[in-house]
């Protein structure tokens, strides 16, 4: 894993990336750009599915995206505190990958593992940018020129939204992909995941379009003030 990526977008469980952004990662991998999905955890505490099923679902979630790279880290599950390790393993990774723009999990959410991988996250965005800073493996400091945030289970004002309409149906697709999560089945729990999740994550993105006129928008919230110039991952952000 020695990919120069464009975006690399992070998570603290499988599904997370999914979730916010799927129809953003579709559009800019058909579009030509390198992109990256990590989950922190394996969600090892999730209350269905195993996290040998969990991986399987995921690799063919980022098979359907069109994604380069699926990293998958292993801290823990309900633990993804401030420790210097997870940041420095973090770091590691984007010194690795070197993306130009980094997407987490938007801070308010009803899933506390949710804001605690953006806060560590956001810690080694800047940790891996100071040229001093633990460099065990020799790599080099690498500025990240851009953090944006995604929303999981939260409907909050997006600072801005990308126009998902060609891509929703692979966002779904990816999304069922994962069927020990959404899917009630014979023998596993009901969660909130379970009771037209899908459904009521399409139903958001259809509302975020209806706000700019077209069928199907991500939202997403900023680090600072954003400078367009004609696309996203244009080069003057």
């Amino acid at each position: 894993m020695n990919k120069k990526l464009d975006i690399l977008s992070i998570g603290a469980h499988p599904d997370d990336v999914e979730i916010g952004m799927g129809g953003t990662i579709a559009k800019y991998s058909k579009l030509g750009y390198k992109i990256g999905i990590c989950a922190l955890t394996k969600a090892e505490l999730s209350s269905n599915g195993s996290i040998e099923t969990r991986q399987q679902e995921a690799d063919e979630a980022a098979k359907i995206l069109g994604v380069d790279e699926r990293i998958q880290l292993s801290l823990p599950d309900r633990g993804l505190f401030m420790h210097e390790h997870f940041i420095m393993e973090i770091v590691t990774l984007i010194r690795n990958v070197k993306p130009e723009a980094v997407f987490i999990p938007y801070h308010e959410d009803r899933h506390p593992d949710h804001g605690h991988c953006a806060k560590l996250v956001e810690e080694a965005v800047f940790s891996a940018g100071i040229k001093h800073y633990s460099d065990n493996e020799n790599q080099g400091p690498h500025k990240v020129k851009k953090i944006f945030y995604y929303m999981i289970n939260g409907f909050h004002k997006p600072d801005f939204v990308i126009d998902v309409s060609d891509t929703m149906e692979k966002k779904i697709e990816a999304l069922t992909a994962y069927k020990s999560q959404f899917l009630l089945t014979p023998g596993s729990t009901s969660t909130p995941l379970t009771n037209g999740y899908i459904e009521t994550v399409e139903s958001r993105e259809r509302l975020f379009g209806k706000e700019v006129g077209v069928s199907f928008a991500e939202g997403f919230k900023a680090k600072g003030t954003l400078l367009l110039s004609h696309d996203l991952m244009g080069d003057q952000i």
